[in-house]
């Protein structure tokens, strides 16, 4: 049975940029991971399917009632834990008649939920949530446990339709557990978008957005992945043998002209010695039969160029972000920086590579920018030219992408930033938008362009956790090109198998205000 029923669904932005056109699709009601590239429509078709967005044309149909959970989940830190899970009311009510209060409002309040303390604790305490946190309010919270509770309570909900969209983002690694354990035993249809690759193992099938197309697999990423890899390695053969028959096929024509051509000599040749009648008997039956055979020949080719021409059509020619790092040109005995915590330092030397790591609330974003203000006596940068890009980048406003970048690359034309926002695949009316229009992975490339085209090039890079909200290609592309970058960089994550690609030099554990080298898991 369908759980969602997307219909030639199109949206467009009021500066009228498409975001999505002529989409259509079904969800099952099985765990399904939606993935595609950067800027498809994939959080747009979530919140198109949620109602807070309107359609420009088509339709989403649902079978049942729909709970969200958006990729920029914001939580007022005075909000109780139990308005999260949907329980304070009754759970007040529940409380209050347990002290005395007797006013029927309040048995209404309850209705049949008299246990709801009891299944409230349940859920958090599956979550890796103390039960005391039910009387917290979320600034109490780390950032890890609030979305473990924001989950929660939309499970707790029961809806028959869940869809998450990036909910893995900026969790460490026990909270990220505690995430795929949770979507492990789900119950009802779930739509997840994510590039956490070990969470789209969990899922019972993949779909992919593409072109205005939702396809879906039945099964996990990796075996989607290597089934998109057997179908492109098949269309790759099929043009390869098409282009084979195409060129058969015009030099069989090209071979029959010729001998077309010496017939028609001949004729002529033997006309001069027939009756006239005669002639032009044997003239008009050999046009007629060249006719057919040109015609038959002409139509072989054309049926070949077709074949062709649908084998392309089945072969992917994706764009890819070009991520060139320039060389900084640093010396491999310069001191770059020093990380310490007061009872140990470490000094990082010419193109050195670190990864910091540790749990949410451990300190490491504070701890970076520490090393870019130059305010703790312990850590420090001794460079000039450094390259930051924030965990949230700080460019959702109505700047666009092209005004971000001249105002970095000083001196650049207008046609040379232009060229240069195409590599990373901000193209044409996309440059010019409003960043706050762009999807997250959008707005995240202009960050990274804005980071590696200002002008002088960065002899450091302080990167925040730089795998968030970009899609499994592009993030590839990245760790391809740090892996080449000659000058240091210094980068936070909790994307393990980025790190593991990456390969990083040093690798520090900052837990309990204590810094400590660690090993990658």
């Amino acid at each position: 049975m369908p759980a969602l029923i997307i219909d030639h669904l199109s949206f467009s932005w009021p500066d009228g940029s498409p975001a999505l056109e002529d989409v259509s699709g079904v969800f099952g009601t099985r765990r399904t991971g939606l993935v595609g590239r950067n800027g498809s429509g994939k959080s747009t078709l979530l919140r198109l399917a949620t109602g807070e967005l309107t359609p420009t044309s088509g339709s989403v149909t649902a079978t049942g009632d729909i709970a969200f959970l958006p990729q920029d989940l914001t939580l007022d830190g005075t909000t109780r834990v139990a308005d999260l899970l949907g329980v304070r009311a009754p759970l007040d009510a529940v409380r209050a008649i347990a002290d005395g209060d007797a006013s029927p409002s309040r048995f209404d309040e309850v209705g049949d939920d008299w246990d709801v303390e009891a299944r409230a604790h349940a859920a958090l305490a599956e979550a890796g949530i103390p039960p005391e946190a039910l009387d917290k309010r979320v600034g109490q919270l780390s950032g890890g446990e609030a979305m473990l509770v924001a989950l929660t309570g939309i499970r707790f909900r029961r809806a028959d339709i869940t869809l998450l969209d990036e909910p893995t983002n900026n969790l460490d690694r026990d909270a990220r557990s505690r995430v795929h354990g949770l979507i492990s035993a789900w119950r009802g249809a779930l739509v997840v978008v994510s590039h956490d690759l070990d969470l789209l193992e969990l899922m019972d099938d993949t779909a992919e957005l593409y072109r205005g197309e939702i396809a879906v697999f039945g099964g996990p990423y990796s075996a989607w992945r290597a089934h998109l890899a057997d179908q492109q390695n098949a269309a790759a053969q099929a043009e390869i043998d098409a282009k084979k028959v195409l060129a058969r096929e015009k030099r069989q024509r090209i071979e029959l002209e010729t001998k077309l051509s010496r017939r028609a000599r001949s004729g002529r040749k033997a006309a001069d010695s027939m009756p006239k009648i005669l002639a032009n008997a044997k003239k008009n039956a050999a046009e007629v039969t060249a006719g057919r055979v040109r015609g038959e020949a002409a139509g072989k080719e054309e049926e070949a160029r077709a074949a062709l021409d649908a084998a392309g059509r089945l072969k992917r020619s994706d764009d890819v972000v070009a991520l060139d790092l320039p060389d900084p040109g640093i010396a491999a005995g310069r001191r770059i920086a020093t990380i310490g915590d007061g009872e140990r330092e470490w000094i990082v030397q010419g193109p050195e590579r670190v990864a910091l790591i540790g749990p949410n609330g451990a300190g490491k974003t504070t701890l970076l920018t520490e090393l870019l203000t130059g305010q703790s006596p312990h850590s420090a940068l001794h460079v000039d030219a450094v390259g930051y890009l924030s965990q949230r980048p700080d460019n959702n406003d109505d700047r666009s992408a092209f005004d971000l970048i001249r105002s970095v690359a000083l001196g650049q034309r207008d046609a040379a930033i232009r060229n240069r926002l195409a590599r990373f695949l901000i193209r044409g009316d996309q440059a010019d938008r409003p960043l706050s229009t762009l999807s997250g992975g959008e707005r995240f490339r202009t960050a990274i362009a804005q980071l590696l085209l200002a002008e002088p090039a960065p002899q450091v890079l302080v990167l925040d956790e730089p795998t968030n909200n970009l899609d499994v290609d592009t993030a590839g592309q990245l760790v391809e090109a740090l892996r080449t970058y000659r000058g240091a960089a210094i980068i936070v994550s909790h994307d393990d198998a980025f790190l593991r690609r990456w390969q990083p030099d040093l690798v520090l554990e900052l837990r309990n205000g204590s810094l400590r080298e660690a090993e990658l898991t």
